[in-house]
């Protein structure tokens, strides 16, 4: 469709390239329209360009709703369930014994991981899956699952990334030794309180030294809680000198807390808990790592309805790969590109 460059809107694509009066090309067909570029147009001064027919918002929103479907729903709750199930009989085997059954524990849960290739959208995913039951058994289940994803999106094998999903899967084990009245507490934990809690690190790491010669799950569960700038439990290491997979593993479950309903907490907006992890990267969490995880997570918000600051309603169409928290937004026939009209803030994102 031909249209006068006044009534360009943001995401219009160009059917074809664009040349000025002296026959340079101005922009190639193809390309995503926003704000900038047709500035650019009216610089050269472009009366008229060809674009492609424009999508509805009804149309975008079919498009998107069907490619998030949770096809993957009936193989992965099951086995998500019994992960679930088999971590509260590892809680009460390492509470009675100082030890775990390591095969046993991988035998449940690695058949969880390999379906989780099935699908990416991590944030549906946690959603459908997640219940206010059993806090401290999921909790344990979806940190091995998340950190199974950010080991593979950092760049391990899938056969390290398994390792280390299970890693994340035992880091708590060491809360079996603690008194269910603190870990279950409504309110703010006394200095006393939370010191012993700090202990269930090192629990961890002796119950699964004991248990095997896995030292990826091991060094996860007793460095899970150290922190990029020294100010974490139980040594105060920084930087470099805490092991990759407990970086991983920090990340995953300072997520997966943020994002339960808990005796004492609820659940926060998915949104604001991935800027939340964004501003920890700049301090206690590593930066790569967490910021990786920030990257691949955006993305499963394309298609999601959200609600801008200024109580306008739209959905996300487009993130963007540096600006996490700027993506293209269509409310109703308009596009709002966030990285260039800095007026708009999302304030709430609907899942």
């Amino acid at each position: 469709m031909r249209v006068h460059v006044t009534d360009l809107k943001n995401g219009d694509q160009l059917s074809r390239d664009v040349f000025n009066d002296n026959g340079l090309q101005v922009l190639s067909g193809g390309t995503a329209l926003s704000s900038q570029e047709i500035a650019r147009l009216l610089r050269h001064k472009i009366d008229y360009v060809d674009i492609e027919a424009r999508k509805t918002y009804d149309t975008i929103t079919r498009t998107l709703e069907t490619t998030v479907s949770p096809k993957w729903l009936p193989a992965v709750k099951p086995l998500y369930e019994n992960a679930v199930h088999m971590m509260a009989e590892l809680f009460a085997e390492a509470s009675g014994h100082g030890q775990i059954d390591i095969r046993r524990a991988a035998a449940v849960f690695t058949p969880l991981l390999n379906n989780l290739q099935m699908e990416r959208d991590v944030v549906s995913m946690l959603l459908l899956l997640n219940t206010k039951d059993d806090y401290a058994c999921q909790h344990s289940v979806q940190v091995g699952m998340l950190s199974y994803y950010l080991a593979s999106w950092v760049g391990y094998s899938n056969e390290e990334a398994i390792k280390i999903g299970k890693a994340g899967y035992l880091h708590n084990i060491g809360n079996c030794m603690l008194d269910t009245r603190i870990l279950n507490k409504p309110g703010e934990l006394t200095n006393e309180e939370f010191e012993k809690v700090k202990c269930h690190t090192v629990y961890g790491y002796e119950i699964l030294t004991a248990s095997s010669d896995d030292h990826v799950a091991a060094i996860g569960a007793l460095q899970h809680h150290e922190r990029f700038n020294g100010t974490g439990y139980p040594e105060g290491l920084s930087g470099d000198r805490i092991h990759p997979v407990a970086k991983i593993v920090a990340v995953a479950d300072i997520y997966s807390a943020m994002i339960s309903e808990r005796v004492y907490r609820k659940k926060r907006d998915l949104w604001f808990v991935l800027k939340e992890l964004y501003r920890l990267s700049f301090s206690e969490l590593d930066p790569y790592t967490t910021q990786t995880f920030i990257k691949h997570m955006m993305p499963n918000f394309i298609g999601k309805r959200i609600e801008l600051s200024n109580g306008e309603s739209g959905i996300i169409v487009l993130t963007h790969p540096t600006e996490f928290f700027q993506p293209l937004i269509q409310v109703d026939d308009r596009f709002i590109d966030l990285t260039l009209e800095r007026d708009y803030e999302i304030e709430h994102v609907y899942l």
